[in-house]
């Protein structure tokens, strides 16, 4: 069993409550300004997202009286060093959504971890993965 940072985790675990329930006011703090949220989309291309597009579009499935999402989520590995940190989840959504894998950047800054950067593509096929050098 693999032992991670409890500052980490436990951020990672108010990261996903935060926003799987549309708290807003909240979630400005979880993040750096500059964030940059990369999404791999179904063409293969990556879209990115600011931090003002992700609290709005957070903010509208709010205000449209959105379910909260699921906080499910498996943290499979975080690299540590000095006040900043890559962490790498399992994450699903809902029962009706794919799984993902998160690849999160995190920073240290005032005390507090924040995320300054989120890659989300969809969780790979591991009966079918074949590695990523040929043999």
């Amino acid at each position: 069993m693999t032992s991670f940072n409890p500052d980490i985790v436990a951020f990672i675990d108010r990261l996903a409550e935060t926003g799987s329930n549309y708290r807003i006011d909240e979630m400005k703090d979880l993040y750096t300004d500059d964030l940059g949220f990369l999404v791999l989309t179904a063409d293969g291309k990556i879209s990115r997202f600011s931090k003002a597009e992700i609290l709005s579009e957070f903010t509208a499935r709010r205000d449209a009286g959105a379910p909260p999402l699921s906080t499910e989520k498996r943290i499979l590995h975080i690299e540590e060093t000095p006040g900043e940190a890559v962490a790498i989840l399992y994450r699903r959504m809902s029962e009706r959504s794919d799984a993902l894998f998160y690849e999160l950047r995190l920073k240290r800054t005032d005390g507090a971890w924040r995320v300054a950067g989120e890659t989300v593509m969809p969780w790979p096929d591991l009966a079918a993965a074949k590695g990523f050098l040929p043999d």
